[in-house]
């Protein structure tokens, strides 16, 4: 059985900007819905290659055991005919961890992709699996795994993100720590006690993997991770996990050939107990980082957002720019050095609704 499915994709919402010059730059945003090509499936996922060709991805449901995973390119605003590019019945399917689709930064002709593959009886064992196209995706090469232990354990919660022309940054959560005689406890709910770990590496475009590094010895173990480039080097944000289970938003930046420490963005000091399944978003152009992140330390649910202006060395303070009743699930999109579009699930009457709104470095808030 397939676990349940929160996103249909029954449609799409983008968010489009446009820009006048005068003595400075003015910002329009409009929304606009596009039908989305999926016939029958899930976990959508978009990317923007740097020569702005949109992305999308998503799992189809062939029927009741075979799934495949696919893309689509945004062209004059209709989507292109889907493409294949894996299949499998041995899949590990879930709304929260999703497949996703990146662009080497060659304008489009080599892509890489992946998805998470079962590889023992264990509900939660499961290997991250990459495929490489370098003809656009009209054929796909043998998959790999990027992550070189050889355990059977969780791993998962990819983010990938393009260096240039031959090299992509892949980080993941890696439980390959919660396995083992003295682990056998069920302290995370996932029928395993050690310590979920962040990890990366980068590899090319023959699938040759280097520099596999631990982030951090003890993460959440379930929220999303997020990467981005600035102009010194890779930034990775995630959801961090205490002794003290306080679960607050870190990052950690490549400096050089080195790696920084863990550090906060924020110690919002939320303690919880299990996984939120609620993981931060993170942008960067050159030394200009923006962040957006749930958080409900104290009961009290809020998303928030922080600007940074030295590629990620220091973060302004968090800015609240929800409505009172958020759900998270955090988007961001920078619209210029020092303006950010936010969206996120916001709790109303009826239900649910997806909300946006344009906040900048000194905490301007726009319409939403």
């Amino acid at each position: 059985m397939k676990n349940p499915i929160l996103i249909l994709l029954p449609f799409l919402v983008f968010f489009f900007y446009s820009c006048q010059e005068k003595k400075e730059k003015v910002f329009s945003t409009t929304i606009k819905e596009i039908s989305s090509p999926c016939k029958e499936g899930g976990e959508p996922n978009l990317f923007v290659s740097k020569n702005g060709i949109t992305y999308l991805s998503w799992v189809e449901y062939l029927n009741d055991t075979i799934d495949a995973l696919v893309f689509s390119q945004l062209k004059n605003e209709k989507w292109s005919l889907p493409q294949t590019i894996a299949t499998g019945s041995d899949w590990f399917v879930n709304w929260a961890d999703f497949p996703s689709l990146v662009a080497y930064e060659d304008g489009g002709k080599s892509l890489a992709a992946h998805w998470l593959q079962t590889s023992a009886k264990g509900t939660y064992d499961y290997d991250v699996r990459v495929a490489q196209s370098m003809d656009g995706g009209k054929t796909w090469g043998q998959s790999f795994i990027p992550h070189q232990d050889g355990i059977q354990a969780e791993h998962g919660f990819v983010s990938m993100l393009p260096l240039s022309h031959n090299n992509i940054f892949a980080t993941w959560l890696d439980g390959r720590n919660t396995k083992g005689e003295e682990n056998q406890t069920d302290a995370h709910g996932h029928g395993h006690g050690g310590a979920m770990t962040l990890r990366g590496a980068i590899f090319d475009k023959n699938g040759t993997l280097t520099q596999e590094v631990e982030l951090d010895n003890r993460t959440c173990d379930c929220c999303q991770t997020t990467a981005a480039l600035t102009d010194k080097g890779v930034i990775v944000a995630y959801r961090d996990r205490s002794e003290k289970e306080i679960r607050d938003i870190y990052i950690v930046r490549q400096v050089g050939a080195e790696w920084t420490k863990p550090q906060p963005i924020f110690n919002d000091g939320w303690k919880i107990s299990g996984c939120p399944v609620n993981g931060p978003v993170m942008v960067a152009e050159d030394e200009h980082v923006a962040i957006a992140w749930f958080s409900a330390a104290q009961e009290k649910a809020q998303v928030k957002v922080a600007f940074s202006n030295d590629s990620g060395a220091n973060f302004s303070l968090s800015i609240r720019v929800d409505d009172g009743k958020p759900l998270g699930r955090v988007d961001i999109v920078m619209l210029s050095p020092k303006e950010a579009l936010v969206t996120w699930l916001e709790e109303v009457d009826e239900g649910a609704v997806i909300k946006a709104i344009r906040v900048n470095q000194e905490g301007t808030i726009g319409a939403n």
